[in-house]
């Protein structure tokens, strides 16, 4: 089984990843967040910054882009393969209504000829491997069979699904026959993503789906950076509260304002929530600080 980290935006930065990768079972692959370029197909400054070899050192990193624009990814895959990478991520999955609404993300499977367009161009000229990350559909997981057979169309490196629609968002539970009938049907290796937050979960889906050779882990490796540890039996010496001292370090050293510092550290006690619903007490208290001192006080840093 091969182990990836999905691409939080604004989350799973270089500093996560290089934090993460140090104190706890490293991934097989790191996805960094989705990069959107511009009109003539260029990158921000914090983006350039994310994607730089020299902050990816020992990771094996696969940049994620967001666009529904064949030349804005075709620029940006230039550039990105002058840095040397081989494989770029095209997100077809974000259920953001803000991205959806251009037509972007998950809102680009809504319009299956502009996307079959799409892949058309950037299949015949891009001259890097090609993965998409994928929900099954905007509006209903009926879309999926078609979607599939364009998928099937293009040699993907590797198609990463999350059985949700877009408009599902994270809410409700994933189409578990959805990703059974891409096993059945996909002509790309599949990876499954998609609300495993604990060992028995992980496991209860394995058991459901042995023939899987890929998993990707969001939201459950960010409140728990330790499940993957827990998933291969394997003993880590950190902790949570160490992971969270080391990121508290790092991100005073990258950011310039206190506020944008303490907003970002009390953001992973977002996902906690998720894994760890015993600690509501003690992350609304958290929630609660409104400066840096106030926070390592609270954390005994």
């Amino acid at each position: 089984m091969k182990y990836y980290l999905a691409p939080l935006e604004g989350i799973t930065d270089h500093i996560y990843r290089k934090t993460y990768h140090r104190m706890f079972k490293p991934m097989d692959t790191y996805f960094i967040p989705f990069l959107t370029p511009n009109e003539n197909g260029k990158l921000s400054k914090r983006q350039k910054q994310d994607v730089l070899p020299e902050n990816n050192k020992e990771l094996h990193v696969v940049p994620q882009i967001l666009t529904n624009k064949a030349e804005e990814f075709l620029s940006a895959a230039d550039y990105l393969s002058g840095l040397g990478y081989e494989e770029i991520n095209l997100n077809l999955g974000c259920p953001s209504r803000c991205v959806t609404a251009k037509g972007r993300g998950a809102g680009f499977l809504a319009d299956l000829e502009e996307l079959h367009r799409f892949l058309d161009e950037i299949f015949e000229t891009s001259k890097v491997r090609i993965s998409i990350k994928s929900r099954i559909g905007m509006r209903n997981e009926k879309e999926f069979g078609a979607i599939l057979e364009l998928y099937n169309e293009y040699p993907l490196s590797e198609l990463i699904l999350h059985p949700r629609t877009g408009k599902e968002g994270y809410q409700g539970i994933p189409h578990w026959e959805t990703y059974r009938y891409a096993l059945e049907k996909s002509r790309n290796p599949l990876c499954y993503n998609g609300d495993l937050f604990t060992k028995e979960q992980y496991e209860a889906w394995l058991n459901e789906f042995p023939q899987s050779r890929a998993v990707m882990f969001g939201r459950g490796v960010l409140g728990e950076p330790s499940l993957l540890s827990q998933i291969k039996r394997t003993k880590t010496s950190h902790t949570w509260q160490e992971f969270q001292y080391e990121l508290y370090l790092a991100y005073q050293k990258e950011i310039p304002e206190e506020r944008h510092v303490l907003s970002k550290l009390k953001e992973f006690w977002t996902y906690r929530a998720f894994c760890h619903r015993e600690e509501q007490e003690w992350i609304q208290k958290i929630y609660r600080t409104k400066t840096l001192k106030e926070y390592a006080e609270l954390m005994h840093f």
